[in-house]
């Protein structure tokens, strides 16, 4: 009996080479795209739950050693867009992060640290380094919300980049997106909307 073997596979099994999964970050909370009340800031004029989403990724590049997520709203009216939740430094092994994790430092996984956000010593998300939920301004339509997951090379940012671990979410941005270069072995991001 013959076994018939098309020309891609028939490449793929020569080369010895596997596609790998693609890298993706969601979040079953967010899954219409937009936040629902219980993610939304209690203050600066809004009230809600304030409790951040779950989220969930998969595909980790292969070498991953570390994880790094930064929510950044480019929409906000600052000239430089507004900083929600960084959480930096969160082992490569972990899968996701349990709705309201982001609340408490005690809520994320081992080794993970929560950065400041651009909420810092407003008492507005419980304590620096917690998740801040959107509250754009009234009347000026949905702000995007994007969520960004780095997979590094490395098992601390910040001593890898050579910068304080108290350093601005723009400073770790720049960092990711430039100064650590080939040991950011990837991204996944997805948007989510806001508006009053």
């Amino acid at each position: 009996m013959k076994t018939r073997v098309s020309f891609g596979a028939a490449l793929v099994l020569a080369c010895g080479m596997a596609q790998a999964a693609p890298f993706t970050l969601s979040s079953p909370d967010l899954a219409g795209g937009v936040f629902p009340n219980i993610h939304v800031l209690k203050g600066f004029g809004c009230n809600g739950g304030n409790v951040s989403p779950a989220l969930a990724w998969s595909g980790v590049p292969e070498g991953t050693r570390s994880l790094v997520l930064m929510v950044h709203d480019p929409d906000a009216p600052t000239g430089s867009g507004f900083w929600h939740w960084t959480v930096f430094d969160i082992p490569a092994s972990t899968q996701g992060l349990a709705r309201g994790a982001g609340n408490s430092a005690a809520s994320l996984p081992a080794g993970a640290r929560g950065g400041i956000n651009d909420y810092q010593d407003t008492g507005a998300n419980g304590g620096n380094g917690n998740y801040g939920g959107p509250c754009p301004p009234a009347g000026e339509g949905a702000h995007r919300y994007v969520f960004t997951l780095y997979a590094l090379s490395v098992d601390q940012v910040a001593q890898a980049a050579g910068i304080p671990p108290t350093g601005t979410p723009a400073l770790y941005g720049f960092v990711l997106n430039r100064g650590l270069g080939k040991a950011v072995l990837g991204k996944a991001s997805f948007t989510a909307s806001y508006g009053r």
